[in-house]
C-alpha cells in the first residue's frame, strides 16, 4: 500500500496549478479515454506475446489510468480514489452471495445466471424506470466485441437460435446479400450496410461456438503478420521485396512459408 500512496502522490502533483506538468494539467476525463483504451490493449498484447515482466509494466500503465481519474474526480468534488475501491469492494460482494453469504448454487450455469440477475436489476435501479436488454453495453467497446454482448443481451429474453446450424444459414444469407449488392450496384453505402450484417452474424457464429471473436481475429492477425515477414525475410535474402513480385509468385510463396510454419509445429 505505500507505493500505491506513492502513486496518488505522485498524481496529485502532477496535476498542481503552479508546479505540476503542463500536459496533465490539460487533461479532463474525456481527453484520457484514447489512453486509457490503448493502455488496456496494450496490457492484452503482453498477456498475448506471455511477456509477464512487460505485463507488470503495463498493468501499472492502467493502474496510473484509474488514479488519473480519481484525482479528476477529487479535484471536482465527485470521487476519489478511496470511494472507487469501495465501489467495486461493495459491487464484488454483493454479487458473490456465494462466497461472502449463505447462497448456494448447484452448478456454474446457476452461478451465471445469478450473476446476470444482479447485474440487471443494478442497472434498473440506475435507470430510474424501465431497463431495456440492451441497457448498459458500453458503445466505446470494439464493435465485434460489442456486437456479441448485445447479441448476448437479446439471447437472454429468448431472441436466439438454439442451433449453431442455423447462424451457418444465416452467414451464408448475408454473403449472398453482399453478391446481390455488387451485382446490382446498389452503391457503397447499401454494401457497407451489408458487411456489416455479415461482420454481426459472424460476431453470432463466435458466439454460438464458444469463441471470443476479439481473440480470434487478434490471432489471425498475428499470424497473418508472422507469415508475411516471414515472406518478406525469404525476399530480402535474394534482394528484393514483394512489390518485384507478382501476385502468383507472392501466392506460392505464402503457401511455402506455411508449409514450412506447420512442419516446424
Amino acid at each position: 500500500m505505500e507505493h500505491l500512496r506513492r502513486l496518488l502522490e505522485i498524481m496529485e502533483h502532477l496535476r498542481d496549478p503552479q508546479q505540476g506538468c503542463p500536459w496533465d494539467r490539460r487533461q479532463g476525463f474525456e481527453s484520457i479515454v484514447p489512453h486509457t483504451i490503448e493502455e488496456a490493449y496494450e496490457v492484452a498484447d503482453a498477456i498475448q506475446r506471455g511477456d509477464y515482466a512487460e505485463l507488470r509494466s503495463e498493468l501499472g500503465d492502467l493502474l496510473f489510468q484509474v488514479v488519473f481519474y480519481a484525482q479528476l474526480g477529487k479535484e471536482q468534488g465527485l470521487f476519489d480514489f478511496e470511494q472507487i475501491a469501495q465501489a467495486i469492494c461493495d459491487k464484488l460482494v454483493r454479487r458473490h452471495p456465494h462466497v461472502f453469504g449463505d447462497t448456494g448454487y448447484e452448478d456454474e450455469a446457476q452461478l451465471r445466471e445469478a450473476w446476470e440477475r444482479s447485474k440487471e436489476h443494478e442497472r434498473s435501479a440506475g435507470s430510474h424506470g424501465r431497463a431495456g436488454a440492451l441497457d448498459g453495453v458500453a458503445r466505446a467497446l470494439p464493435e465485434l466485441s460489442r456486437a456479441v454482448k448485445l447479441q448476448r443481451r437479446a439471447a437472454r429474453v429468448g431472441f436466439d437460435w438454439d442451433d449453431p446450424q442455423e447462424v451457418f444459414l444465416k452467414v451464408e444469407e448475408e454473403l449472398g446479400e453482399i453478391h446481390e449488392a455488387l451485382a446490382e450496384d446498389h452503391g457503397p453505402g447499401r454494401v457497407e450496410e451489408e458487411v456489416g450484417d455479415l461482420l454481426a452474424a459472424m460476431a453470432n457464429l463466435a458466439r454460438h461456438l464458444g469463441v471470443d471473436p476479439e481473440t480470434a481475429l487478434r490471432k489471425a492477425n498475428a499470424k497473418f503478420e508472422r507469415r508475411f515477414r516471414a515472406m518478406e525475410d525469404h525476399l530480402d535474402a535474394e534482394g528484393r521485396t514483394p512489390r518485384d513480385c507478382g501476385l502468383a509468385e507472392l501466392d506460392a510463396l505464402w503457401e511455402r512459408v506455411k508449409e514450412a510454419e506447420k512442419a516446424g509445429d
